[in-house]
């Protein structure tokens, strides 16, 4: 079995180089694409690549993320997270092969009360999440008109606020206090911070089975989030107070972690004021005895995650 899985060098495709060689079982042949082997803003190159390996399974780990510079780089976004999932797609359909891609929280307006649901109407704000909104839409309509004898399927997995090996808010937030006296942190948007390598895992737990083979599963739009919610001032705090307990020394005091509004520090793009995500379809698609450890991963904290992320940067000297 060959398995694609382009963006090596983001965080996510790292982590999924640790969890497959932790991994036990199959005969897989894993692939990784980065910028050097596949421009995916060059839709003639991603197609060479596909027919070059022939995947089985394709994971588009890859995305254009600088939410900010969407918004004056508005072709080169749109090229990577909308016409290169849609070529992906467009291999799959006509190979019989499986396909996740995943997307974000930003294709919601953030003006839902409570927790998004994968039923919800997209409605993004910025460039970046239309961006995205229309690489979840081309890959709908790609698999619309999927043979009816054919084995192709895919998921989409939504998820929010990702951190792992590479650069992330939390990263930022550990380097800026130890430079700074003190720090002024967003405090009125809501979301879920998600780990990269839970991520991974969650991922591999919905495509393959205890042998390693790709499973049959119900081609949609999942989301893949941890339990509870937070906000950017909250995750700043727990990071350097995690940090702290870990050993770590910075300028910062916590009491001068300021919560500041989002209208306080504008920004090029705007953001959603809440992205938090219901994991519905997935603990629906769990839900047998057989499923309870795949289910309880779901509904994991996403606070003892990031406790156990900063410990492991102070420990490792990576702050």
């Amino acid at each position: 079995m060959n398995i694609l899985i382009f963006g090596k060098d983001g965080q996510l495709g790292k982590a999924f180089k640790i969890v497959f060689a932790n991994k036990a079982g199959g005969q897989q042949r894993i692939h990784y694409a980065g910028q050097a082997e596949c421009d995916l803003a060059n839709a003639n190159t991603i197609t060479v690549l596909l027919n070059q390996l022939k995947p089985n399974l394709i994971i588009n780990a890859a995305a254009y993320t600088a939410v900010d510079k969407a918004e004056t780089e508005i072709d080169l976004s749109f090229s990577i997270n909308a016409k290169a999932p849609e070529v992906m797609a467009q291999y799959a359909v006509a190979h019989g092969a499986s396909f996740l891609h995943y997307s974000t929280d930003y294709v919601f307006d953030g003006s839902k009360g409570g927790f998004y649901t994968e039923d919800d109407p997209r409605n993004p704000l910025g460039a970046y999440g239309k961006s995205k909104a229309a690489g979840e839409q081309a890959i709908e309509d790609t698999f619309a008109n999927l043979p009816a004898q054919s084995n192709a399927n895919y998921a989409i997995l939504r998820t929010s606020w990702l951190y792992g090996d590479g650069d992330n808010f939390i990263r930022t937030i550990l380097r800026m206090a130890m430079e700074r006296e003190e720090l002024r942190v967003i405090s009125d948007q809501h979301g879920i911070p998600t780990n990269a390598e839970w991520l991974a895992k969650v991922s591999l737990d919905f495509l393959l089975n205890e042998n390693g083979q790709i499973k049959s599963f119900p081609s949609g739009i999942y989301h893949a989030v941890p339990s509870g919610q937070t906000t950017w001032h909250g995750l700043a705090t727990l990071a350097i107070q995690s940090a702290i307990e870990a050993g770590a020394s910075f300028n910062v005091k916590l009491d001068a972690i300021h919560a500041i509004l989002a209208a306080e520090y504008p920004l090029p793009a705007p953001r959603p004021m809440n992205s938090c995500m219901a994991t519905t379809r997935l603990q629906a698609l769990w839900k047998s005895e057989a499923d309870i450890n795949k289910r309880a991963k779901l509904l994991e904290s996403w606070d003892e995650a990031v406790k156990a992320y900063v410990q492991h940067l102070v420990h490792s000297k990576l702050i």
